[in-house]
């Protein structure tokens, strides 16, 4: 049977667009759908945006700073609106820099919602669309716990939205992106309360190194509250009061949880083509990004194997030179660095 396409792909993030592009420029007739702007996590949600964030924490320390230098800093001002509208402008740019990356390989691009119909049909909207092979690189989303009131709550989703700058903010969490955000709330002029359920922030990294980060995020001026647990969440006349298994409630304007990410498998229909998930969700693959199914294939944060963009991009390229470039190559996920 003749299908409409060589390659179809779910979610247009890094490893997706990346197999996409490499896979067209193989000779392979390629098409992708995506529900949001082109560009993923990293581009939309994650690392772009949080960066233009930091960067403008950052200039509290540069402004306290110029006085030891002889630059007067009277009436120096920060608007939280304007730095979210220019952040948004970025966004734009960089995903109409993604269409065109796309469109300049020859990609087809679909607008919409994907799932799996069967190994073969992927059905976007209304309309079904069939492949000989389907790469499925949809991405992650943060996870939130089952806390009584946990719909009180944003995520860094929505943390990267916010309209105006909260006055008092908890965090809860202390992997990278709590500890990022717990950064630029501060550094942005609110109050923040870190709440960590560990003795150190950052589990994983050099111990040394989290001790360091630990004491400096206290010096500057972050209250930093380890092996402590948010046990209920209310909200009572527009405040929020985290009730903690130690010590007093915490009352705030925002709580944000940064507390993991779960692969985006929900509603792909995955079973009516028979790929196989994890407990936690994430698609099962070989060392060659092959499911369970031999003609799909999944990369990126859906796989739950190292959740960095750098990695998503060469299992997608790994993938696209295997499979339609004559070049068999596995991407090994040994020796992978990550920096905060």
């Amino acid at each position: 049977m003749a299908h409409q396409f060589d390659l179809f792909v779910l979610g247009a993030g890094s490893g997706g667009v990346r197999a996409s592009r490499i896979a067209a420029k193989h000779g392979a007739r390629v098409a992708i759908c995506e529900e949001y702007r082109v560009g993923g996590t990293c581009v939309l949600r994650g690392c772009i945006p949080k960066k233009i964030l930091v960067y403008a924490s950052h200039h509290q320390h540069n402004i306290s700073d110029m006085k030891n230098y002889g630059w007067t800093t009277n009436d120096v001002t920060f608007d939280w609106r304007t730095l979210i509208q220019n952040k948004e402008a970025e966004l734009d740019r960089l995903n109409n820099v993604y269409k065109n990356l796309l469109s300049g390989s020859g990609v087809k691009t679909y607008e919409g919602t994907g799932k799996l119909v069967d190994a073969h049909t992927v059905q976007v909207g209304e309309e079904k669309i069939t492949a000989e092979r389907i790469l499925i690189a949809t991405g992650s989303s943060p996870h939130l716990p089952s806390v009584p009131g946990i719909e009180h709550v944003i995520t860094s989703n929505e943390a990267l939205d916010l309209p105006a700058l909260p006055k008092r903010v908890a965090i809860v969490g202390g992997g990278y992106i709590a500890c990022e955000f717990a950064g630029i709330f501060h550094g942005c002029g609110a109050k923040v309360t870190q709440i960590y359920r560990g003795d150190l922030v950052l589990r994983g990294f050099d111990r040394d190194c989290r001790k360091a980060i630990t004491d400096e995020m206290t010096a500057d001026g972050i209250d930093v509250r380890l092996n402590s647990n948010v046990t209920k969440i209310e909200k009572q006349e527009g405040e929020l009061i985290c009730h903690l298994d130690q010590g007093e409630p915490l009352v705030v304007d925002t709580v944000l949880y940064a507390t993991g990410r779960k692969p985006n498998t929900r509603g792909l229909d995955l079973e009516a083509a028979g790929v196989k998930i994890d407990d936690e969700g994430a698609i099962i693959v070989d060392e060659n990004s092959q499911t369970s199914v031999p003609n799909i294939y999944a990369v990126g944060d859906v796989t739950n194997r190292l959740n960095l963009t750098p990695v998503a991009l060469a299992e997608g390229h790994a993938f696209a030179d295997t499979v339609y470039g004559n070049n068999p190559r596995v991407f090994k996920h040994e020796n992978v660095p990550n920096a905060v």
